[in-house]
């Protein structure tokens, strides 16, 4: 637009030109919808200054989020809550000062539980402090939360629970119930945002105009509920015969889609189950498969439901108390009622496994109906579209196992190295992940820190690197059992550090000798080394299992700081924290 037609005079043309320059699609969406809302509220006053038309209403979101989903979900409801005339403005809870929790009257909390009932990140400074015993009396706080977070856990939506609890015991008001959102919620939340909307506006359901544009965002936007069907490009076997491991690197053509991601983003797989395992489940439990059952998608077979649309490879404890409420078994009420227990029996175990050992009459829609819908599975990318152009890279580990007597495969895993040929699609999205990122400044040190396929966004961020032309300063440790049968990439990285792309290396084969050395040990060894990286500005990266690598890893770094820090345990704990904060320690854990 010139100046001369547009309605702005020069310096506001100058100052919107400004403003939306290097905006992502989002960030226009949100600000579309913003402008609506304002013009919205003018009326029919069209002559009326812009800024006189905004509602005196104001509201804050705060998330919290380790994958960036939280953070998508704010960004949808600011776009929404603006396209009804709302100020709504959304912050990171790392960045956002406690102290002016009392001076707000307003807020909406979206926060994920990590693993086992932990905040990500970002969050953990504010869980803290509105959980402990400085939290203020908030008499004039109207709130509500949204927790996310996975059925698989026990603690399922841990962190947005607490700050519910904490909220309401300070004497803030409730706008809407806590909503706590499993893996699978794109529905339950589009409701939810909807819902808050009409009650916080107090106003009708939202124009036409307003809901088209975020239908076209979700028409333009492959997701989990619109996946992408990428063709499978190549997929070889990574580790050797001698190997104990199945680890397979699959390529994925997005050719024609339009999909971009970055290094450390993960990509999201809807597989479908083991044949093998839906048949059992079949013929034990005396159905055709052709019965039909109403599930949230839609109605279907109840082979189809069970092989494309429900869980049946992993159990968890909700559908094992809404089995028991059908079922009326004391000895499954035992095991529900003792942690132990039930923890015992969710490990390995399957859906088969309760039908066999806890047997009732029940019809194919009461099966349907106490299983857990079959969500996505998210991989690290081990690809830099800088390098690989329109595919897409993952790493795959096969789990296979065998409990009384009966082979057992990861759903997802089996499906790719099992099911899925060259040729193949595979339905596929990407999930966005702004908490595990290079740093900005290519000079900054980087130490990253992974074990088995942990090494998977390494091998991303070093190909983006090498794209990039980017030779600063990079140290990979890496461990995994043996040298001859599982050194994942190995050639990738001797070229990477041949070319000067990767400074150092570290490994770590814990099955080579007698006693056993994993990546924590090679930290310990070169602890000075890597304390004088930290203090010349490194970030560190952490990626692989959290149960026991991650955390042997991060005892590891807390003795390092202390011995070459010459800092207390407390002290050490703390540069830890302040690390994290500064984003200088991130974690992509599983």
């Amino acid at each position: 637009m010139s100046i001369q037609l547009s309605p702005l005079n020069e310096q506001q043309l100058s100052a919107l030109t400004s403003l939306t320059g290097g905006l992502n699609r989002e960030q226009l969406l949100w600000i579309n919808g913003y402008f609506q809302g304002l013009l919205a509220s003018s009326g029919t006053n069209q002559s009326a200054d812009i800024s006189q038309s905004k509602t005196s209403k104001q509201i804050k979101i705060l998330y919290g989020t380790h994958t960036g989903r939280s953070k998508t979900i704010a960004g949808q409801l600011a776009a929404k809550l603006a396209g009804r005339g709302v100020e709504a403005v959304s912050v990171a809870l790392d960045d956002y000062k406690t102290r002016q929790l009392t001076t707000e009257t307003n807020v909406v909390f979206i926060v994920s539980t990590h693993g086992e009932g932990e905040p990500p990140a970002m969050a953990e400074d504010f869980h803290g402090f509105i959980t402990g015993k400085r939290a203020p009396q908030l008499p004039n706080l109207n709130y509500s939360v949204v927790a996310l977070g996975d059925k698989s856990y026990k603690l399922f939506c841990k962190t947005g629970i607490d700050i519910d609890q904490a909220l309401a015991k300070s004497g803030a008001k409730s706008i809407l119930p806590i909503l706590a959102l499993d893996v699978d919620f794109d529905e339950e939340i589009e409701r939810w945002i909807t819902d808050f909307t009409d009650v916080f506006a107090e106003i009708p359901a939202a124009s036409n105009q307003s809901n088209a544009i975020i239908n076209t965002s979700n028409n333009e936007t492959y997701t989990r509920k619109n996946p992408f069907h990428a063709t499978v490009i190549d997929k070889v076997k990574i580790t050797g015969r001698d190997s104990d491991k199945e680890v397979y690197h699959v390529e994925l053509s997005l050719e024609g889609s339009g999909i971009a991601y970055e290094p450390g983003d993960s990509v999201g797989i809807l597989a479908n189950n083991p044949p093998e395992l839906v048949d059992a489940i079949l013929k034990h439990s005396g159905f055709e498969g052709t019965e039909l059952v109403t599930i949230k998608e839609g109605t279907f077979s109840l082979k189809d439901a069970l092989s494309e649309h429900l869980e049946i490879t992993v159990l968890n404890r909700d559908v094992i108390q809404k089995y028991q409420e059908k079922a009326g078994n004391s000895e499954l009420q035992k095991i529900i009622e003792d942690e132990k227990l039930l923890d015992h029996f969710l490990f390995g175990h399957d859906v088969l496994d309760l039908l066999e050992e806890f047997q009732f009459s029940f019809s194919a829609q009461d099966l349907a109906d106490v299983l857990r819908a079959f969500p996505a599975r998210l991989y690290s990318i081990s690809s830099s579209q800088s390098a690989v152009g329109d595919e897409v890279h993952i790493t795959v580990a096969t789990v296979r196992y065998s409990i009384k007597g009966r082979s057992r495969g990861g759903a997802c895993s089996t499906y790719l190295t099992d099911r899925i040929e060259i040729d193949s699609q595979v339905s596929v999205f990407i999930e966005k992940n702004p908490a595990f990122k290079l740093p900005e400044n290519e000079e900054t040190p980087v130490i990253l820190i992974g074990a088995g396929t942990g090494v998977a966004p390494y091998r991303s961020f070093l190909q983006h690197r090498e794209a990039n032309n980017q030779k600063g300063k990079t140290w990979l440790f890496f461990g995994e059992r043996r040298f001859h049968s599982d050194f994942l990439y190995q050639v990738e990285w001797q070229k990477l550090l041949k070319d000067g792309y990767l400074e150092k290396i570290d490994v770590a084969f814990s099955r080579d000798q007698v006693e056993k050395i994993y990546v924590q040990n090679r930290l310990l060894e070169k602890q000075k080394e890597v304390f004088e990286w930290l203090k010349k500005g490194a970030n560190i990266y952490l990626c692989g299992d959290m149960k026991q690598m991650a955390r042997d890893v991060q005892n590891a770094l807390l003795r390092i700081f202390e011995t070459q820090g010459g800092m207390t345990e407390e002290k050490a704990l703390e540069y830890m924290r302040t690390l994290k904060k500064e984003k200088r320690f991130q974690t992509d854990v599983y």
